[in-house]
């Protein structure tokens, strides 16, 4: 069991980013029954692995609520390999249709370029 700013540490990340996690209820706390002289929140190694997944999984892509939509079931082994990999296959399909979307908008600011020259290019009568 850890103190905040021991798991900060650990997970390379600000203490104000914990407590915001842990108040969307993304990772869980609990106190120390035989202590009753502080209220501090204590984290276990469980609480090192979700931290670690919500960062993976933000930087691939996924939002805070798709991350709390799975984080509970997925660590409580609640889900199978599949579901998992079916959420993962989810995600690298939304990934996929959004890079087609940005190559889109890519091509249609390149044209609006060549169309800037051409008429800078173009004599006026």
């Amino acid at each position: 069991m850890m103190l905040i700013s021991q798991l900060a540490k650990e997970v390379g990340m600000p203490v104000a980013t914990i407590r915001f996690y842990e108040k969307k209820g993304l990772i869980n706390s609990e106190t120390k029954k035989e202590i009753t002289s502080n209220n501090y929140a204590y984290y276990g190694e469980d609480t090192v692995d979700k931290l670690r997944f919500i960062q993976m999984a933000k930087a691939v892509g996924f939002s805070l609520a798709e991350i709390k939509e799975v984080i509970d079931t997925w660590y409580d082994k609640q889900w199978t390999t599949k579901a998992q990999l079916d959420v993962l296959n989810l995600k690298i399909k939304q990934i996929d249709e959004k890079m087609k979307e940005l190559r889109a908008m890519k091509k249609q600011i390149e044209q609006c370029k060549v169309n800037i020259v051409e008429r800078a290019n173009t004599p006026s009568v």
